[in-house]
């Protein structure tokens, strides 16, 4: 179980809970195979194929899968039927078929055709860090991840999650690191970055398999560039490309990590559990590592999560402007 994408959420205090409770607010919205004329469908499974609770707890991390199928039913096909049924009616019938009767006919072609449709299905694993207050959604896209979030947000409302705001931006840190050639403390600089020009239409320029201190690279922020991706090794342990939303592309946990989990068994159980905790352990560090290089979390999102297992107090509202948006948005 490594995470190969991250998008990550500040947990308030109400939102943390124990294994028990999501478990048993998740198990009241099970995944649910299409049927009829539905075009997707979505709902919690559990993480692995051993497991039977939806929720899978381990040393105060909690982690869940939610699975989703859509309907594959390519416009193409539908055009095909439609041709076809609009040239057999005016041949039959010599007449033209009219606008209003193609939305209809197509319409109905589609309510006959969508229960035969091939269906797509995909997950979409995360875990909430109790203990540092995080939820760690593996993807790199945010309308997915956000869909993820909708969906514990209508399991156990109101579950406040909201995406992180640092002091300092992203993009103005990373172009800070780049142009003095040093990464904050823990992290070196890889051979990978992106730079944009601010200006409306302006330039990108991708850098890959570069040294990332060259005179070129650092005669292009003087420009007046900003770097809005970079590529950061964490402690020889793992690699991966940050961006400007801050988010972790192309996540690679490197032989020492990967080593240490194998040693902890060959069964499926074993690799999975020792994955998962060495994996969430490594993240969570670097995401801790991240805020604090970019100054810290604002004062309204500072508030202390409360310990694994206890009861959480009371927390600020959230931000409206940080929920997440609606689960209608296909993963693929």
């Amino acid at each position: 179980m490594w995470i190969k994408q991250l998008s990550f959420y500040r947990l308030s205090g109400e939102s943390l809970t124990d294994s028990e409770k999501l478990s048993t607010a998740l198990a009241k919205r099970p995944f649910h195979a299409c049927s009829g004329l539905d075009w997707f469908s979505e709902g919690w499974v559990p993480p692995a194929g051993f497991l039977s609770d939806p929720v899978y707890p381990a040393q105060g991390k909690l982690m869940v899968s939610l699975k989703r199928e859509d309907k594959v039913l390519p416009a193409g096909v539908i055009r095909d039927f439609l041709d076809a049924k609009i040239s057999e009616i005016e041949a039959s019938e010599l007449r033209k078929v009219g606008r209003k009767e193609k939305l209809e006919l197509k319409e109905q072609i589609t309510d006959d055709l969508l229960p035969r449709a091939f269906t797509r299905s995909s997950r979409l694993s995360a875990y909430l860090d109790l203990g540092r207050g995080w939820l760690m959604v593996d993807s790199g896209t945010a309308s997915k991840a956000e869909a993820l979030v909708s969906q514990l947000r209508e399991a156990l409302p109101p579950f406040p999650a909201a995406l992180p705001r640092t002091q300092l931006s992203p993009h103005a840190a990373m172009t800070a690191w780049v142009a003095d050639g040093e990464a904050p403390e823990g992290f070196e600089l890889d051979a990978e970055c992106e730079l944009k020009d601010p200006a409306e239409n302006g330039a990108v320029i991708r850098c890959t398999r570069m040294d990332l201190t060259s005179e070129e690279i650092r005669q292009h922020i003087a420009n007046g560039m900003l770097v809005t991706r970079v590529g950061l090794i964490w402690r020889e342990q793992v690699r991966f490309v940050l961006t400007d939303t801050l988010q972790l592309k192309r996540i690679q946990f490197l032989d020492v990590l990967q080593e240490e989990a194998s040693g902890a068994g060959d069964d499926v159980e074993s690799l999975f559990e020792a994955s998962f905790l060495i994996g969430s352990e490594a993240l969570g560090e670097i995401v801790d590592a991240l805020v604090e290089a970019l100054g810290g979390l604002t004062e309204d999102q500072q508030a202390a999560p409360a310990p694994a297992g206890t009861a959480a107090a009371p927390a600020a509202q959230p931000d409206p402007g940080q929920a997440a948006g609606g689960s209608d948005v296909p993963w693929d």
